[in-house]
């Protein structure tokens, strides 16, 4: 199997149980993307099918291991008419390393009307290939843009090498999975302070989006004070749609 699709395969192992069996050797914590992308696929195989995420908050309490698998447990806090709501907590070696609460809701019929354009970046096929650091399956094409020569921009195209097929919540993970990778606040790093590890992470999904197609990836670094930094991301598909947005706080000290 895929990488990618291996690490959302869960196993069930009781009821609103499950593990994520897919391990590696790496020399860093547990990326924190993949935990929240697991997170949300453990409590999307509790929810119906015609429920998909509007949004997800999660916090990254403790460093997990990507050599240990990962045990994931769900709480069904409501299901009412049009939404679900769910908990899931995340242990490895018996502590939580990762909390999050998402919410899901059967989608309905109404305005749609964006505000936001997405920002100036040439076609993906116009860029230059770059390697995403730390993801399994994903390939990434960089424009010339906005930041610090950074290894990974804050303006990007990304896609999924697997075909996804028509399953949106893999879909809705994947770009869950991505939207950790990189940090709006590389673009504040002036050589005395620099990013450090996320602490929390919230994601909007506002459209259905295939990550199996390029999708643009645009961070805005907002503020940073008492050691925090916060910025906050969009997700556009190739005709300009807005997919999804993100916020992230982590860590913004000085370098050792």
């Amino acid at each position: 199997m895929d990488p990618l699709l291996d690490m959302l395969d869960l196993e069930q192992i009781d009821t609103d149980l499950y593990r994520g069996t897919f391990v590696f050797a790496e020399p860093y914590s547990l990326y924190g993307g993949q935990v929240a992308a697991q997170a949300l696929r453990a409590a999307g195989l509790t929810i119906p099918a015609d429920r998909l995420p509007h949004s997800l908050h999660g916090y990254f309490l403790r460093p997990g291991d990507a050599s240990r698998p990962t045990v994931f447990r769900v709480d069904r806090d409501r299901d009412g008419g049009s939404f679900s709501a769910r908990r899931v907590v995340a242990i490895q070696n018996g502590a939580v390393i990762f909390n999050m609460s998402t919410s899901f809701h059967t989608a309905k019929s109404g305005q749609d009307r964006q505000v936001t354009d997405p920002p100036p970046a040439p076609r993906p096929e116009e860029c230059q290939p770059f390697t995403l650091p730390r993801v399994f399956s994903l390939e990434g094409r960089r424009p010339e843009g906005p930041g610090p020569d950074e290894y990974c921009p804050i303006r990007f195209w990304a896609r999924s090498t697997p075909q996804l097929g028509e399953d949106p919540l893999l879909h809705a993970c994947v770009l869950t999975y991505l939207s950790d990778i990189t940090s709006g606040l590389f673009a504040l790093e002036d050589g005395h302070n620099r990013a450090g590890a996320s602490l929390d992470h919230a994601v909007w999904f506002h459209r259905p989006v295939r990550m199996d197609d390029w999708v643009l990836m645009d961070n805005t670094p907002h503020s940073v004070a008492a050691g925090r930094g916060w910025y906050t991301g969009s997700v556009f598909d190739g005709s300009g749609r807005l997919a999804a947005s993100f916020a992230q706080e982590a860590l913004f000290r000085p370098m050792r």
